[in-house]
């Protein structure tokens, strides 16, 4: 159940990490620091540290404002087709931790597909649409809108699997029970 519930934590993040590439970063560094959320292996539990944490809290702070000014969006666009995937397959190696039959490159290239992806279609389709069908006003409130998406992303990405694998258990133990009353009432006294 955890090695699912790592995947599932692992894809998540990737795929936040593609909207904007400190937020999942940020949530993994707070909840691993803060919490018993995320526990990080080394060398992922770097990102604990409070001098990463500052530094990411800072560099969200530099993409929250660059993606809402006009024409600087489009060059931080630029520069995060770069950043994102590797924020991305850094997110999804570090959670994945738990995933001891992946090789650790094949955790990073996972991270870094998912989050270029959802990056790639971001920036060469809905952003150029958005910007095109509103004359570029649209641009801020979906720069918002990819902020706290991508926000929302991360946390779930963390508690969802934690929930699920606790349905999961508990649906299988009603299930099991249910098997056995049956096998009990059909056995011959």
């Amino acid at each position: 159940m955890e090695i699912l519930t790592g995947i599932f934590t692992a894809f998540g993040l990737s795929a936040s990490a593609g909207l904007n590439a400190y937020i999942p970063l940020l949530v993994v560094a707070v909840l691993a620091r803060f919490s018993n959320l995320i526990q990080l292996n080394p060398p992922w539990d770097t990102l604990a540290s409070p001098w990463i944490i500052g530094l990411l809290v800072l560099l969200s702070a530099v993409e929250f404002f660059a993606d809402k000014i006009p024409a600087v969006n489009h060059v931080n666009d630029a520069i995060q087709t770069i950043v994102r995937p590797a924020a991305g397959a850094i997110a999804f190696a570090a959670s994945a931790k738990v995933i001891t039959d992946i090789h650790p490159v094949l955790s990073l290239a996972a991270g870094l597909l998912v989050a270029g992806t959802i990056h790639t279609i971001k920036s060469a389709a809905v952003r150029p649409a958005v910007t095109a069908t509103t004359g570029g006003a649209g641009n801020i409130p979906v720069s918002i809108a990819e902020d706290v998406i991508s926000t929302i992303i991360s946390l779930l990405a963390v508690i969802i699997p934690l929930i699920l694998a606790v349905i999961v258990i508990l649906l299988t133990s009603w299930v099991v029970l249910r098997m056995w009353q049956r096998a009990n009432r059909t056995r011959p006294a």
